[in-house]
This record gives structure tokens, C-alpha cells and sequence, in this order.
């Protein structure tokens, strides 16, 4: 028996940190008790391939070159990590742990790591078998055209095309909780677990598709829960806010709902969040039942989060909290640590380099995320690290963000064709961002703005920033300043 410790990853899809209470995710509380947390933890993109891809290797999207999702044959090289990138999987098979693979399997590489002959990984994934488990089970999948609407995408930032994409209907699915996406990864978590080698240590990674739209869902979760307040910001557009953002799916598809209409959406979204948690609850019950609980690190986190009609907007691919902001714990194998929480924030990139230290492994030269083992400890970090995000568009490139997170301020950037929108907000005293300070705080943006431009010219990223551009932006949108005074 090994006596590296054994660890288990269970990523959510698409999880508002804000969804994270004992009345929804009480499971996933408790075993957030037992961990060390970190809850301002930041996606490094807010869309699945990108947010993986960075994930996964410990760099930025503009480093593995994995920028957005890559449906589009014109930007397809744009949704893939670079060849022959250092991940956690390579690095944990090489360190001889029995590396299982379940659910979604959204890091795509350019060598299609996880389909060569000598992966020593077993790939369990939702693309790979869900169809055939609903063939022979006679099931349809959830969602379909009535969860679908039309909105427009811009392709290679050049042409643009309309796009069917998930809109916030929601839906009882009649095939049950076992043919359910979650019902099916769970299945496949609980056998890996049980099937997995017991002279190596194991390594789990289980990629959840909830709470990720089609809000189609099963009983008893879509029932679940009555009524569901919204937040203050949801169905309200600020002044300030970025106009760009109505130039694709986020604002495209999410203005186009009042307040009210809201609340049918956030009740549906709660009970998948509760169905997630019951699939994390079987997890833990499985690891004690086999004995291995307490011998494990086990990290709860998501790719990204949700919108969820905040702003006026859907989805993601912006850069505001509700979207970016994700949740991390880390329990040690004992529980110890537990309670100890981090209350600066951190990058999704740290999450490679940790486990690795963790378990004990060399981290790869190239990776750009530092270990939270000290952090873990309970040793602050004598300098505080900026947090970066990016994001450049869905399927293919279109509309860009850039962003930088120092202490309690955010500068956001956006960009479409000519244009380019600043805003700034202070998370402190303003956690929803319905204060744009872009206009009043010109030296804390000059700052943030110079700092951001520095990384974005380190990592090779192929948009440009300058302070000319913020110069620009103040003159051309002094008028809608003026209007909110």
C-alpha cells in the first residue's frame, strides 16, 4: 500500500459561489468545515474549455494558447492547449497513482492526450459513453429546442452568425435521476472508486455537468425548492456597466428578461445545486465505506460560475463575480487544517502546483501558479499576487475581456472591434459591482491598468492595452458619467 496520500477532485460546472449554504449544499458544507477554503478563488476564464485547459496545466489561457471553446473550424486551434503541455494527469500517472478520468472532459489538447494508446489514465467520460447508457436504457437526454434560443456570434472577431445556445427555461425531466448527465458521472465516480487499484494510490477526477444549464431536471430536485430569492442586481442594468457585453450570449440572450422572470430560473438552478450536492454526498459516503476517506485530499471547486440574470446578463464569458468567482476547499487527509480560510484571493492556476506539492510531486518548470500549501498552513503570503482573468468570446473569438484583481479592487476591460469599456469596482464595499468608479478613481485605474498590461505582454497575450485607450474611453462615454450623476 502507498502511502502518497490518495485525491479526489470534484469539479462543478457553472456553481455561483453565492449557491454555496447549508439550506442548498449542505454536504458539500459540511465537507467544507473539514477543509481548508479559499473563497476568493478566481477562474483564470470564464467558459469550460479555457477554464480547464488553465486549470489542469497551471497556466494562463494566453500560455496554453486554449483561448475559448473552439466549436468554430475557423478558431478551432483556439480551443486547444499546445502540445505536449505538463498537466495533472501526466504528472500524477507518472508519480504511479491509478488515475481515473469520469464525466466531462472539457480539457482538450492539441495531442489529444486523453485518446493516445499509453494514457494511463482510464477515461470515463460523459462524451465518451452517456449517449450509449441512454440507448439502452431507452432515454432521451434533458434539455432540448424549447431550452435553446437564438443569439449571435461573432467568428474569428471578423464575421458574425446566429447561434443557437441554453436559455433559463426550465423543466421536470421525465428520464429520471439515474439518466440524468449527474446520475450517469455519479454512477461512474462510485465505480471508479471501487474498481480502482488498491496497491496505488488513486487519483479521481470527477467533472460534474451541474448546475450548467439545460434546466431540465428530475425529480424530487426540481421541486426542491418553492421560492428562491434573487439577488438585488439581478434583472437591473447599471448606467456604468459595459454596453459590450449586449454583443453576445451573456447580454444577447440575458437582457432579454425581466426581474420577475427571474425568479422561476434561480428555484430550477438551486435545485440542481442540491442535486450536485447529493452527488458529493454518495462521493464521501463511498470513500468511508471503502476506507479511504481519511487517507485522501479532497478538492471541491468549479470551472467558472453563473450569471443568472445579474446584470441584466446570462451565463458567463464576463468578468463580474457572479461569473468568476469560484469556490476551493481542500481537505487533508485527517481533516487537518480544517477552518483554516484564505481570505485574499487566489488564481485557479494555484491548483496543479498545490496538489502536486501535496502529493509530493515535482512541479513542472512551466507552470505559472504557485502552491497554497503555505497558505494551507496558515501562513499568510508576505506579497500579495494580482489575480487575472480573461475572456475571449464562445464557440470562436468575438468580444474580449481582460481583468485584474489587487486586494479589494477590480479593473474589468472590455473589448469589441473599435471600442474598449473600463470599469472599476471595490469589492469591499461594493460585492455586487453597481459602482462604476472608472470615471472618479483615474490613478487606482492607472495602476491596475499598467499592471494588467505587464501580464497580458508576459504571457504572450495578442491584445494590446495602453493608457491611450483609457484616455479615449473617458472622453467618449464622459456623457453617460454625467447621466448617472
Amino acid at each position: 500500500m502507498s502511502e502518497q496520500p490518495h485525491v479526489i477532485v470534484i469539479m462543478a460546472d457553472q456553481l455561483r459561489h453565492d449557491f454555496i449554504k447549508p439550506d442548498i449544499m449542505p454536504r458539500t458544507c459540511a465537507l467544507m468545515a473539514e477543509s481548508a477554503q479559499f473563497p476568493r478563488m478566481y477562474t483564470t476564464s470564464p467558459l469550460c474549455v479555457p477554464a480547464r485547459g488553465a486549470f489542469f496545466t497551471g497556466q494562463y489561457p494566453n500560455e496554453t494558447g486554449c483561448l475559448v471553446n473552439g466549436w468554430e473550424p475557423i478558431d478551432r486551434q483556439h480551443g486547444l492547449v499546445k502540445r505536449d503541455t505538463p498537466n495533472l494527469y501526466k504528472s500524477f500517472e507518472a508519480a504511479g497513482y491509478d488515475s481515473w478520468h469520469t464525466g466531462k472532459q472539457h480539457l482538450h489538447t492539441a495531442d489529444d492526450f486523453d485518446r493516445q494508446t499509453d494514457s494511463n489514465t482510464h477515461w470515463k467520460s460523459l462524451e465518451n459513453g452517456y449517449q450509449e447508457h441512454l440507448n439502452k436504457a431507452g432515454a432521451v437526454p434533458p434539455g432540448g429546442p424549447d431550452f435553446t434560443g437564438i443569439c449571435p456570434e461573432v467568428h474569428a472577431r471578423k464575421t458574425t452568425a446566429a447561434r443557437r445556445y441554453s436559455i433559463p427555461h426550465t423543466g421536470n425531466y421525465e428520464g429520471g435521476f439515474e439518466n440524468f448527465f449527474d446520475g450517469y458521472i455519479l454512477k461512474e465516480s462510485l465505480d471508479a472508486i471501487e474498481n480502482r487499484d488498491p496497491q496505488k494510490p488513486f487519483l479521481l477526477n470527477a467533472m460534474f455537468l451541474a448546475p450548467h444549464p439545460p434546466f431540465d431536471i428530475p425529480s424530487p430536485w426540481y421541486e426542491k425548492f418553492n421560492d428562491m430569492p434573487v439577488s438585488e442586481n439581478v434583472g437591473e442594468w447599471d448606467t456604468l456597466q459595459s454596453p459590450l457585453n449586449l454583443y453576445h450570449m451573456a447580454g444577447a440572450i440575458g437582457a432579454r428578461y425581466k426581474r420577475s422572470e427571474w425568479q422561476e430560473p434561480w428555484r430550477v438552478y438551486a435545485g440542481l445545486c442540491n442535486l450536485l450536492d447529493h452527488c458529493v454526498g454518495q462521493i464521501i459516503d463511498k470513500l468511508k465505506e471503502e476506507e479511504i476517506y481519511d487517507d485522501s485530499i479532497i478538492l471541491f471547486t468549479a470551472d467558472h460560475g453563473e450569471m443568472l440574470g445579474s446584470h441584466c446578463l446570462w451565463q458567463k464569458m464576463v468578468l463580474y463575480e457572479e461569473s468568476t468567482r469560484t469556490p476551493l476547499s481542500i481537505r487533508l487527509p485527517g481533516g487537518k487544517y480544517a477552518g483554516v480560510a484564505q481570505l485574499e484571493p487566489v488564481s485557479q492556476i494555484d491548483v496543479y502546483p498545490t496538489l502536486c506539492d501535496l502529493a509530493g510531486i515535482e512541479i513542472p518548470n512551466c507552470v505559472s501558479g504557485q502552491s497554497l500549501r503555505p497558505e494551507i498552513e496558515g501562513n499568510r503570503p508576505q506579497t500579495l499576487r494580482p489575480v487575472y482573468i480573461q475572456s475571449d468570446g464562445n464557440g470562436s473569438l468575438e468580444k474580449w475581456s481582460r481583468g485584474v484583481i489587487a486586494e479589494d479592487f477590480k479593473l474589468i476591460v472590455d473589448g469589441f472591434k473599435d471600442e474598449v469599456f473600463f470599469e472599476l469596482y471595490n469589492l469591499a464595499t461594493d460585492p455586487l459591482e453597481r459602482e462604476n468608479l472608472a470615471f472618479t478613481q483615474t490613478e487606482k485605474v492607472i495602476h491596475l491598468l499598467d499592471t494588467l498590461s505587464v501580464h497580458m505582454k508576459k504571457t504572450g497575450d495578442a491584445i494590446k492595452l495602453n493608457l491611450s485607450d483609457y484616455t479615449f474611453f473617458t472622453k467618449t462615454y464622459a456623457y453617460q458619467a454625467k447621466e448617472r450623476a
